[in-house]
């Protein structure tokens, strides 16, 4: 609202609060109504804006996308204009028609001091929710009346905090006796399932024992709107309780402006959501991403065990080049385990690249770095989130080009620095291992002279992560460039 509201140069900042009290609590009233509630303020001698528009959630709005900021005249809303002009009710039966639906049309005057008319709601209804709400019972009627004219009054206290109402969603209405006058035909159905089979309209609340009562009770103390989540039986229920005034002079189907004097409390309604099947379906879905973490812990550790076996292996062995197989198959193993240790610590299907190469980066520098050389390795780029099986292929590439450039482009030289540099080019990713070690040989041939390290790394590139390996000399140095689509689905 508040880019457009100053456009409104005749309001006054408290005829601004009064109009963002009344934005904050369209949204469940337009939920109850079944209607779209669009509030506007006069921006000119023959024209109006529409400063907020709110959507019901119970059934499909009457537009598709949001109206603020559209103008208003004689022309496209004529209704909206002789409300202002007469400062009164006006019905249009037959209003415009969006999308070839017939719409209902009420606007209603928003007084301020003095009983200035600062704007106008309205309220637009199509047909077919039209009719069957003239159809429902009388109590109910007058019960969505007051909740409205409670709206332009802007003593819908505390209503911006609550929940959406739904189409599956009941309505119970109670008077200030606390004795039940409507329930709905949703609403009769959620009891019956406590176990309540007669006829609940008459009763009094706290005959149902349930905790009802209880909510009620507060909500007719302390007038503003409650939401509680209770547990009623073997039912989770979401429940709203939206104190009901009115007003002594009105009459109780005919509108007329809403004048906010000497209002009284004359009951509360009630709406009530089954949680229960959603609440069931998150503990399956828990204990599912719980047994799947589990299963990468698991997975995780045993690779870690085999790793440790290795080394206990490689310790015995007298081979040089036995010994250097072996450490580059323990850092590929637990390269893979990395992996399924972020997979193992979080319920997210994505992982995060940068995160990966760190590790990566930091188990090449414990395990292959020779502490007589000053060899850095950087890491550069942002974070890039990947799914799980590129995230492994990733990190298998990482781990075998630091190999290679540690074992090949620093044999005859004691310092140097290899630079990891991650890029996010939306689409795709690429992933450069660059070094300023003695580069290539003049005849180096890929397919002749190519280690197992960098034969795996062109393998993965092709075919796990279908994009395309390079290798080349750079300016003092070797540059090993992997470039793919990024693909942030997939399962664990």
């Amino acid at each position: 609202m508040d880019d457009v509201v100053y456009q409104c140069r005749q309001l006054t900042e408290r005829d601004i609060e009064h109009l963002r009290k009344i934005e904050a609590g369209m949204p469940i009233v337009a939920d109850i109504s079944r209607a779209d509630l669009l509030l506007f303020c006069q921006s000119g001698p023959d024209e109006a804006v529409v400063l907020a528009h709110a959507r019901p959630r119970s059934v499909t709005p009457v537009y598709v996308a949001s109206q603020v900021g559209q103008r208003a005249d004689a022309y496209n809303r004529a209704a909206v204009m002789r409300a202002f002009a007469s400062h009164r009710v006006v019905r249009d039966n037959m209003a415009h028609v969006p999308g070839g639906a017939p719409v209902m049309q009420e606007v209603h005057p928003i007084l301020g001091e003095n009983q200035k008319m600062i704007g106008a709601l309205c309220i637009e209804t199509n047909s077919i929710e039209w009719e069957r709400h003239s159809r429902r019972k009388k109590p109910f009627r007058i019960a969505v009346i007051q909740l409205q004219r409670m709206l332009i009054a802007g003593r819908l206290e505390n209503a911006q905090h609550l929940s959406p109402f739904g189409e599956h969603d009941g309505i119970v209405v109670v008077d200030a006796q606390e004795r039940i006058t409507y329930v709905s035909g949703v609403a009769t159905n959620l009891y019956r399932k406590l176990g309540f089979m007669a006829e609940l309209v008459g009763q009094s609340i706290k005959d149902l024992e349930t905790d009802d009562h209880r909510l009620i009770s507060r909500v007719l103390e302390e007038q503003e709107c409650l939401e509680e989540e209770v547990q009623e039986q073997q039912r989770i229920w979401v429940k709203k309780a939206i104190p009901l005034f009115s007003d002594a002079s009105e009459s109780p189907l005919t509108w007329l402006p809403f004048r906010p004097t000497r209002p009284r409390l004359v009951g509360v309604m009630m709406t009530i959501h089954d949680q229960t099947e959603e609440r069931l379906r998150e503990q399956e879905l828990q204990a599912q991403a719980t047994m799947v973490q589990e299963i990468h812990h698991r997975v995780k550790n045993n690779l870690q065990t085999i790793a440790a076996l290795l080394r206990l292996q490689s310790r015995r062995v007298s081979s040089d080049e036995a010994r250097q197989v072996l450490t580059e198959s323990i850092n590929r193993i637990l390269s893979v385990a990395i992996v399924h240790e972020f997979l193992s610590r979080r319920e997210a299907s994505v992982i995060n690249l940068r995160d990966v190469a760190q590790r990566i980066i930091g188990q090449v520098r414990e395990g292959l770095l020779d502490p007589e050389k000053r060899i850095e390795i950087e890491l550069n780029g942002p974070s890039i989130f990947l799914s799980p099986q590129q995230a492994t292929a990733c990190a298998l590439s990482v781990n075998e080009l630091l190999q290679n450039a540690i074992e090949h482009g620093y044999a005859d030289k004691t310092s140097g620095v290899i630079k990891v540099n991650l890029t996010d080019q939306g689409d795709f990713v690429t992933i450069e291992v660059a070094d300023d070690g003695g580069g290539l040989p003049s005849d180096f041939d890929f397919d002749r002279n190519v280690s197992l390290g960098l034969r795996i790394v062109q393998s993965l590139a092709t075919n796990d992560l279908k994009g395309q390996f390079e290798l080349k000399n750079s300016g003092n140095g070797t540059s090993a460039t992997l470039k793919f689509p990024k693909k942030i689905t997939g399962g664990t």
